[in-house]
């Protein structure tokens, strides 16, 4: 059989452009976007749902690309973090992020970025715990959590929707 005969055509719209692709019925959408359109933002990293560095927003809703049939996403919109700033501006995420140093060696900052996107377009005025809830799905080895707290608050101030406390204690 042609290997070609077994690809499933999908249409995705990646980052706000359309693109149409042949993949294999059993390919992630971590290894579509990594190494057939070069987006290298979303990390492989766990491979099971557990570290959030491959986290990508589909139709608005965070994913684990790592699990994600390519498939599954056809007819779909997909952000990844190559998508997030606006022009050539940060995205108001991406600056509260540079702002509270909430980045390290930045492995899982694609993904962090991502959740965080969700979390304020699902609620914009989270609490101390609602961020803490939504980040359980993302591990960083290097920050403590700490800035990472502090920047997505921030960025809900930003958005001035948010009434929690500059500094978390």
């Amino acid at each position: 059989m042609d290997a070609s005969a077994a690809r499933e055509p999908i249409h995705l719209v990646v980052n706000g452009r359309a693109r149409d692709l042949a993949v294999e019925p059993y390919a992630l959408l971590l290894d579509v976007l990594r190494d057939d359109l070069d987006l290298k933002g979303a990390k492989r990293s766990c491979d099971s749902q557990v570290c959030g560095a491959c986290t990508v927003l589909v139709d608005g809703l965070a994913v684990s690309a790592c699990t994600y049939l390519a498939v599954e996403a056809d007819g779909r919109s997909i952000l990844t973090v190559e998508g997030l700033a606006e022009g050539e501006s940060l995205h108001p995420v991406q600056r509260a992020f540079v702002d509270a140093g909430a980045v390290q060696c930045g492995f899982c900052t694609p993904g962090m970025l991502l959740t965080t996107r969700a979390l304020l377009d699902e609620n914009p005025a989270p609490t101390r715990e609602d961020v803490l809830h939504y980040l359980r799905g993302s591990l960083c080895r290097c920050t403590g959590y700490r800035k990472i707290v502090e920047a997505i608050l921030a960025a809900a101030r930003a958005r001035g929707q948010a009434s929690a406390p500059a500094r978390v204690e």
